[in-house]
């Protein structure tokens, strides 16, 4: 049936996958079936021009076709990729990571390497040294879950 469909639809076959592989990029987004329908208009196009000539087989159509697909997807991955920059706040969306080099007073002591600070309006747990309450501590790593602190020079007693 699908052999009968290409047949009679000559060139046009080839227009018509491509046509499908775009609307399939609307519906499935990741900028990938873009460049293999983009390739499949392009032998379209040869088609048109080559339908009646000997050299114009099936083979070569798909051998062209698989080069182009996978051409395509390479340059149009390298155009893409570099699109994204530096931003101007890289530390969006990570909350711990924007903590780090920040100074805090314990009000709690650090005990078994296992304490809690609060900063602004959140309490964080923290993984360092033991230390008792009243200590000026620098965050100097986030895990995700834990901030890691350390001791700065002061130590202030809590009132």
């Amino acid at each position: 049936m699908i052999i009968d469909l290409v047949r009679s639809l000559g060139s046009w076959s080839w227009w018509l996958l491509g046509l499908v592989l775009l609307a399939a990029e609307l519906a499935v987004p990741g900028a990938f079936l873009i460049w293999i329908g983009l390739a499949a208009i392009i032998i379209g196009a040869l088609s048109l021009a080559l339908w009646d000539t000997g050299i114009w087989t099936w083979q070569v159509q798909l051998l062209l076709f698989a080069v182009l697909a996978v051409g395509l997807a390479v340059v149009g991955r390298r155009f893409y990729s570099g699109r994204g920059g530096e931003s101007d706040q890289p530390n969006l969306n990570r909350r711990g990571e924007s903590l780090v080099g920040r100074t805090a007073t314990l009000h709690e002591p650090i005990a078994e390497g296992r304490g809690r600070i609060r900063l602004d309006d959140t309490w964080w747990s923290i993984i360092g040294p033991d230390l008792p309450a009243g200590t000026q501590v620098v965050i100097i790593e986030s895990n995700g879950r834990d901030l890691r602190v350390e001791a700065t020079a002061t130590v202030l007693r809590p009132t």
